[in-house]
């Protein structure tokens, strides 16, 4: 689900000579086998000594962690907890990952960290405040954003704030109909489930539960699908409009859910406002969840979605762009341009990226003539500033005598579009049965 980049960091990798004169193989932090000489001894008990002092490793430590690929990689720890029954110094450690996106973030055993790389801890508001004196404010904002994406508009105050109060991980795992999914970030659940490290939720009304046993006993819920009206069928493919203010406690579950991966999303408990477009793969058991976006009931400000999410068991299957394509075919119902509410995720930003570069340059190929910005807005329903950042950032546009005019060299055009990659799934308009939410009313 997530690209990486595995650091270059050698193992640490050393044979061992044993009592009885055997060869064995040491992975990590090595120790060396103490020698029968005092002096020897002496050399070999200093680090040790050292890095027992260091223990428990305090908030803001920076060291060496070994991550699922098997490679040392430098992380910051953000949290520690002692382990229950253990000694003074038993403590697991909920550690981020310099080099990738929160959504990594976890619990790690101290065997995990090489304490010989320990950095001196550094006394972080007395840093902020040497900091602050040395840079601007635009300054600082840039270098805080480096650390956590779709935050733009916090600033360096806000942005704190919001990291402390949702830098750990609150709930590890989820089960949502066959699949056991890994969360990604904290999401603000009532005080009853501080306890839960896992939750279990019915696939089609969203409830959640604490054990196992709930959710069997909740088999007998009667939906088998989300509760409202389908307004989309093509092949196994739905998509169902939920009310908010009809729907509350679907919607507020759905927006619990949404938070555990989704890092910028702000918690609406007021869902009243709000639309769900909720898409489905149906089979003869029901209609199962794979993504939704949510759409304001009415936006000044032209927003035709306000979060959108692809679960990660169905991620890298085309669905997001679809749900994208959908708002636009919605906006073009509406009789009105659209464009999603920022900020945007990391991973949203990229798929409305690719979406605006694949529409635009279609029409570009098949379009004989001149074009206007604003012809191809009335044609998409996409803002005239999205077209234009969009074509600007492929370099298809220039300033001359006033105006913006389009460069469209078929050759360049080709480039950008197998750059782009492919599509996704495509909305089949005949297959759209929906009435805007103005005339509904």
């Amino acid at each position: 689900m997530v690209s990486l980049d595995a650091l270059t960091t050698t193992e640490k990798v050393a044979t061992l000579t044993t009592a009885n004169g055997q060869a064995a193989m040491a992975v990590g932090p090595v120790v060396p086998y103490a020698a029968e000489s005092n002096g020897a001894q002496a050399e070999t008990d200093a680090p040790r000594r050292r890095r027992m002092t260091m223990l428990p490793l305090e908030v803001g430590t920076r060291v060496l962690c070994r991550w699922r690929d098997g490679k040392y990689h430098p992380v910051k720890v953000i949290e520690r907890r002692k382990l229950p029954g253990g000694g003074g110094n038993d403590y697991e450690y909920y550690v981020h990952y310099n080099e990738f996106n929160r959504r990594l973030d976890e619990w790690v055993k101290l065997e995990q960290l090489d304490l010989d790389s320990v950095e001196t801890v550094v006394d972080e508001k007395i840093e902020d405040k040497v900091t602050s004196l040395k840079m601007t404010r635009h300054q600082k904002r840039k270098i805080d954003e480096t650390h956590v994406e779709g935050h733009e508009e916090l600033d360096a105050a806000s942005l704190r704030e919001h990291e402390e109060f949702t830098k750990v991980k609150n709930i590890a795992t989820i089960e949502l109909g066959r699949y056991e999914i890994e969360t990604w970030y904290f999401s603000p659940f009532p005080p009853e489930y501080n306890d839960c490290t896992k939750l279990f939720f019915c696939e089609f009304c969203l409830n959640f539960m604490k054990r196992k046993e709930q959710l069997q006993r909740h088999m007998k819920c009667d939906l088998k699908h989300p509760p409202g009206d389908e307004i989309y069928r093509s092949g196994t493919l739905s998509m169902f409009e939920v009310d908010g203010k009809k729907n509350k406690v679907y919607g507020q579950n759905l927006c619990y859910l949404a938070k555990l991966f989704l890092d910028h999303k702000t918690l609406y408990y007021d869902v009243d406002l709000f639309l769900f477009y909720v898409l489905c793969e149906c089979d003869d058991r029901g209609c199962h969840m794979v993504g939704y976006f949510s759409k304001e009931k009415q936006s000044e400000e032209s927003y035709n979605l306000a979060c959108i999410l692809t679960l990660p068991p169905y991620q890298r299957k085309g669905y997001g762009k679809f749900l994208i394509a959908f708002s636009y075919e919605l906006s073009k119902k509406e009789g009105k341009v659209g464009t999603p509410e920022r900020p945007l995720s990391d991973l949203g930003l990229l798929s409305y990226r690719g979406y605006w570069t694949r529409v635009l340059l279609d029409i570009l190929k098949r379009h004989k003539g001149n074009i206007s910005i604003k012809e191809l807005s009335d044609m998409t329903a996409i803002k005239a500033e999205d077209i234009l950042t969009t074509l600007q950032s492929l370099e298809l546009i220039q300033y001359r005598k006033g105006q913006h005019v389009i460069c469209a060299d078929p050759k360049v055009l080709d480039r950008h579009l197998k750059a782009a990659g492919r599509g996704g799934l495509d909305v089949d308009v005949c297959k759209l049965i929906w009435t805007p939410y103005k005339e509904q009313n």
